[in-house]
C-alpha cells in the first residue's frame, strides 16, 4: 500500500507550470488579445512563406533542368558542324 501523503508532493515542473498560469492571469485582456493577434499573424505569414519557398524550389528545379539540356544540346550542335 502507498503512503497517504504521496500524492501531496508535486514535481517541480508542475509547480513551475502553476506559477506560469498565475502570471498569465495577471495580464490584462488587451495584452492577451495583442499576443493572440500576433500569434495568428505569425501563423498566417508562415503559410505564405512556405508557399513562396515551394514555388521558388520548383522554379529552381526547372531552371536547372533547362540549363542541363541547353548545355548538352549546345555542345552537340558544335560537334556536328563540319570544319571542311
Amino acid at each position: 500500500m502507498g503512503k497517504k501523503d504521496a500524492g501531496a508532493t508535486k514535481l517541480p515542473v508542475d509547480q513551475y507550470r502553476k506559477q506560469i498560469g498565475k502570471q498569465d492571469y495577471k495580464k490584462t485582456k488587451s495584452v492577451l488579445k495583442a499576443t493572440r493577434l500576433k500569434a495568428e499573424a505569425k501563423k498566417n505569414s508562415s503559410i505564405f512563406r512556405d508557399a513562396f519557398l515551394v514555388i521558388a524550389a520548383i522554379l529552381f528545379f526547372v531552371l536547372c533542368v533547362y540549363a542541363f539540356f541547353y548545355l548538352n544540346l549546345s555542345t552537340e550542335i558544335n560537334l556536328d558542324v563540319d570544319m571542311d
